[in-house]
């Protein structure tokens, strides 16, 4: 089979190729920029494009599909010269669909943590050999490619956002996928740019819970009051609804679970990633795994590229990066590490990178998210805004929305930068938070050389 991708860089994009072609499948690929990891798994595996940019030329009446990801827009050359040739183009989540559809799809939903959640569960079943398909947006330890579709497996792991389908296909993806078994770890509203009011972002999850099926299950954050009115009103019959476990945190900063008159030691941490525990509990619960057999295995999972991911650490000081954007996964994360480091001082900074966090309506949503940090920091491109097509937004606006009397905002990457080598960092630790990368800043080698 010979499929084609128009915008292979993107992180589920590539993997799914990657996948594809160590099933047997001719793949070939096209993007207007590609990054790594992508860039460099894609050369890999020998179908990084042969040049950058899109050309009607790479698509021919014999290829079988084409996978069309979000990246593309509707006007694209490709998409166009497809569409003329009555190809069968697809979604990413189509395909995935297509794929599993005879499969039980256990679909993990929620404005947070679905990454980290669905990593857990990966993790899990691997360790116990239980045998699974999944998908997966994000680099996994001890997993060469994110996405799997096997011809053997009965059931699928798919970590679903809300985020639309396509640029032709304007459903979100967790829709499409039809769960069998759905989880929702929280609401929080985002994606302002699809999703103009709160009300219509709450009816997205409304409606993925009602798919599942009689026979199927809704497990649900219960400290989510959102996330209590979807499971309340769902004609889904099956609910579970979960909370923190039970566990402490020593001296150190390490954290235990407690189960059975028994300790498991966790190189996780935060009340948050507990919370994302408990769902995934659930989930393999639902797979036949034992209590016991869940806790162990979740001793050895030490997380998730960019999800409190620490880069550097020594007696007196540490950095950490982490994937927050959205006001509930800012306040979520600094509040993870100071509950690590109770005596620490934190220098929290926050890049505002996607459409909703440059969105001035948006802004106030950030209000005291920061606040328990002793530093907040936020940084954010006026060039990043322009290419969004956004209205500018100033320094004083953002101050202003944080409600924060500790904040610093900078438009400036040298000035920030200025700022973070101008502290003294004896007794203190630094928090990245993008879903960027503060257009290329090694804050590595800065905070190593202080």
């Amino acid at each position: 089979m010979y499929v084609h991708f128009i915008a292979i860089g993107g992180s589920a994009m590539h993997n799914l190729a990657i996948s594809l072609l160590l099933k047997g499948y001719k793949i070939t690929g096209s993007d207007d920029e590609i990054f790594d990891p992508a860039a460099a798994r894609l050369k890999k595996y020998g179908i990084f494009p042969k040049k950058i940019g899109w050309d009607a030329n790479n698509i021919t009446s014999d290829i079988d599909a084409v996978i069309l990801g979000m990246h593309a827009r509707i006007d694209n050359p490709e998409l166009l010269k497809a569409k003329e040739l009555g190809l069968k183009i697809y979604s990413y989540p189509d395909f995935i669909y297509e794929q599993s559809k005879n499969k039980k799809r256990i679909v993990i939903g929620g404005s947070h943590g679905k990454t980290t959640i669905t990593s857990m569960i990966l993790h899990v079943l691997d360790t116990c050999g239980i045998p699974c398909d999944y998908m997966i947006g994000a680099q996994l330890e001890g997993f060469e490619v994110m996405t799997k579709l096997s011809d053997d497996s009965s059931i699928i792991i798919i970590e679903g956002d809300e985020y639309l389908t396509s640029p032709i296909d304007r459903r979100p993806k967790f829709h499409v996928y039809q769960p069998n078994i759905g989880v929702i770890s929280g609401i929080a509203w985002d994606h302002i740019n699809v999703f103009p009011t709160f009300e219509n972002y709450v009816e997205q999850f409304q409606i993925f819970a009602d798919l599942i099926p009689d026979e199927g299950c809704l497990i649900y954050c219960k400290e989510d009051e959102h996330c209590v009115q979807v499971a309340t009103n769902t004609k889904t019959k099956n609910k579970i609804g979960y909370s923190i476990p039970n566990y402490s945190v020593d001296e150190q900063g390490n954290y235990s679970l407690h189960s059975d008159h028994k300790d498991y030691k966790l190189q996780i941490f935060g009340r948050h990633n507990l919370l994302n525990l408990n769902a995934a509990f659930h989930v393999c619960s639902c797979m036949g795994v034992n209590k016991a057999d869940f806790y162990s295995a979740m001793q050895s999972f030490k997380g998730v590229n960019k999800r409190l991911e620490k880069v550097y650490e020594d007696k007196e000081k540490a950095l950490y990066k982490d994937f927050a954007h959205a006001p509930s996964k800012l306040k979520a994360t600094i509040s993870a590490l100071k509950e690590k480091y109770p005596n620490r001082y934190l220098v929290a900074c926050v890049e505002l990178h996607t459409f909703s966090s440059l969105t001035s309506d948006f802004l106030k949503q950030y209000a005291h998210t920061m606040n328990a940090a002793e530093e907040a920091i936020v940084y954010f491109n006026p060039h990043a805004i322009a290419l969004k097509k956004l209205p500018p937004i100033t320094e004083q606006q953002v101050l202003n929305a944080f409600a924060n009397p500790k904040l610093h905002v900078y438009s400036d990457s040298e000035k920030l930068k200025q700022h973070l080598t101008s502290i003294k960092w004896k007794n203190k630790n630094l928090l990245m938070m993008s879903s960027g990368n503060f257009d290329g800043m090694s804050f590595e080698s800065l905070f190593q050389s202080v």
